[in-house]
């Protein structure tokens, strides 16, 4: 089975196979609600507790079927995540190391739930991370066995170096570099949201 995945717009498009061997989570990192709102809009991507809902799985199960000339990248800082967009429409795709032998992406929602719900194939938050960052108190649900499932997802990504594995990705080339150039944001800009982050985030109650 291969999972349909798209931007807002429709121009880049692409199919998640073995979708069973994947993990759904949340995350509520300061980095990942700053890349929202440097992104923007942020309420298109982050949910009322910050959390932004991911898929993470191997690289080499992703495959881009058109548009890939819209794929953009920027990082939060020069050692940072990868963090992958459409830039036709500013859409997240998805979050990669920038070490290619660790072939992992967090796809992110907001591709995932174009053309199909996200629901139709994958099961319900299974984990859920960095929850002292978020705004309030986001759901408790997400268990061990989600720690678990993610464990053994980096396990089998770890064996990737091994059996090069890591080279069938569709965000480095055949030499290991991103496909597409990393802007680095700029630190004032990335400390500007960071402060915009905390005001929303001290403004919550506290549940």
């Amino acid at each position: 089975m291969v999972y349909r995945f798209q931007c807002r717009c429709g121009e880049l498009t692409g199919g998640i196979s073995q979708p069973d061997r994947s993990l759904r989570a949340v995350c509520y990192c300061g980095d990942c609600q700053a890349y929202a709102h440097v992104l923007g809009p942020p309420q298109a991507v982050l949910d009322p507790q910050g959390g932004t809902d991911v898929l993470a799985t191997n690289a080499r199960h992703v495959k881009f079927t058109s548009g890939t000339q819209t794929l953009a990248c920027l990082s939060l800082s020069p050692r940072g995540l990868l963090r992958w967009y459409a830039s036709c429409c500013s859409t997240p795709i998805g979050n990669t190391p920038r070490n290619w032998k660790l072939p992992y992406v967090g796809l992110v929602h907001t591709c995932l739930r174009q053309p199909d719900p996200l629901e139709q194939t994958f099961p319900t938050v299974q984990l859920r991370v960095n929850t002292k960052a978020a705004r309030g108190r986001p759901p408790r649900d997400g268990s061990l066995g989600g720690m678990a499932r993610f464990a053994g997802l980096m396990l089998r990504l770890s064996g990737s170096r091994f059996s090069g594995g890591y080279k069938a990705t569709p965000f480095f080339d055949t030499h290991g570099e991103p496909i597409a150039e990393v802007v680095v944001t700029p630190r004032a800009a990335v400390e500007d949201v960071r402060r915009a982050v905390q005001q929303s985030r001290d403004g919550q109650p506290s549940g």
